[in-house]
């Protein structure tokens, strides 16, 4: 370790981004400090040629989170972190209304069949009726780490999108804030008093009914897409909260294909996409032929 030479392990680990409260629980709930294979304080001071190990408590999944073996479509995996195709109709923590059955659910049911000594840190949530890709991270750290990414603005998604009529312009940045609706816990709306929303979209393709569009975000508000395109006249199809009509899907079309971000410990720029699910490539085949007859 030349170049940590003369930092103590509480500086170093400083520099490794491990929080005080990782390091608390290092410190009382199990973990480990090596230092040549001998356990050491956080006030060693590292000498050229020391070998450091930090191992980290193991941690059980909170009492109220019942574990269900719902089968799960990953789409990568290791020992640090996990990336999972979400299927629409599925929370991704329990609710008051959907206690069970959820992507949390799911994971310490996986978790617990696997013998991954680990709890549920969901770094990227998706609407109930959204689909795609989940980023999950297998611990507290690790969930750290992607976290401080994420505020960085360094998790990128892209989204899949079909709305109402004719989008125009045919790309645009909405700049429009978001806050709850004031007679309801759930909806939101556009509103000069809330937090700022920013969403850049581009139309793929479209008829007179329908637009399929990409759409990516600045910021991550609750239901931000949904809100945006709602408020400039073109609610999700399926977005019955948000004025869409349900004849062609029975969801809001909203879909997440598209994930990048630098790996945590390999650091190692990794992206990911996955097609449309079945419901919304019907729509897509629905648009192709209504382009081709015009």
């Amino acid at each position: 370790m030349q170049q940590e030479k003369g930092m103590t392990i509480k500086e170093f680990l400083k520099t490794q981004q491990i929080s005080k409260a990782a390091l608390a629980d290092i410190k009382f709930k199990g973990g480990k400090i090596l230092v040549n294979e001998k356990e050491e304080n956080v006030r060693y001071t590292l000498k050229e040629g020391d070998q450091l190990v930090v191992s980290f408590p193991p941690e059980l999944p909170s009492s109220g989170l019942i574990p269900e073996q719902i089968l799960l479509n990953i789409v990568f995996e290791d020992e640090y972190l996990l990336i999972v195709q979400k299927e629409y109709g599925m929370n991704t923590i329990p609710s008051r209304e959907h206690p069970s059955g959820s992507l949390a659910n799911a994971l310490v049911g996986y978790y617990q069949k696997q013998g991954i000594e680990a709890t549920t840190h969901i770094v990227t949530r998706l609407d109930r009726d959204t689909s795609g890709l989940v980023l999950i991270a297998k611990h507290r750290h690790i969930h750290h780490l992607l976290s401080e990414q994420q505020k960085g603005g360094d998790v990128k998604r892209k989204y899949l999108a079909f709305a109402e009529g004719q989008i125009s312009p045919l790309a645009a940045t909405i700049n429009e804030p978001i806050g709850r609706c004031s007679d309801s816990i759930i909806k939101r709306e556009v509103r000069k008093d809330g937090q700022s929303a920013i969403t850049q979209y581009r139309v793929l393709a479209q008829d007179k009914h329908l637009s399929l569009v990409e759409l990516s975000l600045e910021t991550g508000r609750t239901h931000q897409i949904r809100v945006h395109l709602a408020y400039q006249g073109h609610p999700l199809l399926g977005d019955d909260l948000y004025g869409g009509k349900r004849d062609w899907i029975n969801r809001q079309a909203l879909h997440c294909f598209y994930l990048k971000f630098t790996h945590p410990v390999t650091k190692q720029s990794i992206t990911f996409t996955v097609d449309l699910p079945d419901d919304m490539k019907r729509l897509e085949q629905k648009l192709k032929k209504s382009e081709e007859s015009i």
